[in-house]
């Protein structure tokens, strides 16, 4: 799964790196961002098709709901059954987005605790995580636009600390995903494959990760104190204090 993540660029460091066009969002760097927060999105504009980087709420909201409370339980999309689950198969088929993040934290359970880790790219650039897109109609009129990030199984270094990870798009993929390409549904779905071992790199980080209110630069800081499971990785140059 994919519970909490982190952005420290900014949305015109992101904007450039996505190549979007749309007016830059006012939106803050996180460095623990929770579910029912918003997230920084890339997505083809239902009305332009331009490639637009917006704030939508992070937890799916189908179109279809009477009401938005159960947004926290949908910030997870398997890939095994997005195109089947009433919840998220029209958003695959018509709104598929890009969940932009510098990287995400996983817990890996130690005995009777859990250890965070810090995953983010080897090279330290922006990650592209699968995702979905849907808009809800609440009863005044108003939309609140929402997005859930896709998961599939874990690569094998991820798999020591969790049997699930997000899916990380490679550049190729992204204008098939947002669908600014054209691409069948079987073309999708291979798309949602775990990334190689080598692409990502992982570390263990103070346990502040755990509190949403903590959200500062060194909750990175690697942990000198964690076990390590072997394989795992020093931070990036990006993501070191």
């Amino acid at each position: 799964m994919c519970g909490r993540y982190f952005q420290q660029r900014g949305p015109a460091a992101v904007a450039r790196y996505f190549e979007t066009v749309n007016p830059l969002p006012n939106f803050a760097a996180s460095w623990n961002r929770a579910p029912t927060q918003d997230a920084l999105v890339v997505r083809r504009h239902p009305e332009t098709g331009l490639r637009h980087l917006d704030p939508l709420r992070w937890g799916l909201v189908p179109r279809w709901a009477k009401d938005p409370s159960g947004a926290a339980k949908m910030i997870n999309a398997r890939s095994e059954s997005i195109a089947e689950k009433p919840a998220f198969r029209e958003a695959f088929r018509k709104r598929r987005c890009i969940v932009t993040a510098d990287g995400f934290y996983e817990w890996r359970t130690e005995g009777k605790s859990k250890q965070p880790f810090a995953v983010a790219l080897a090279d330290g650039a922006p990650m592209a995580l699968a995702g979905l897109w849907e808009g809800w109609r609440a009863p005044d009129g108003t939309i609140l636009r929402t997005c859930t990030i896709v998961t599939t199984d874990a690569n094998d270094k991820l798999a020591a600390m969790h049997h699930r990870m997000p899916v990380i798009l490679p550049r190729e993929a992204w204008d098939r995903w947002l669908g600014e390409a054209p691409a069948e549904a079987e073309e999708l779905l291979g798309l949602l494959r775990p990334c190689p071992e080598a692409m990502v790199a992982a570390w263990p980080v103070t346990p502040r990760v755990n509190k949403v209110a903590e959200n500062d630069a060194g909750l990175l800081a690697r942990d000198p104190l964690a076990v390590v499971p072997d394989g795992l990785d020093d931070p990036p140059p990006e993501f070191a204090e």
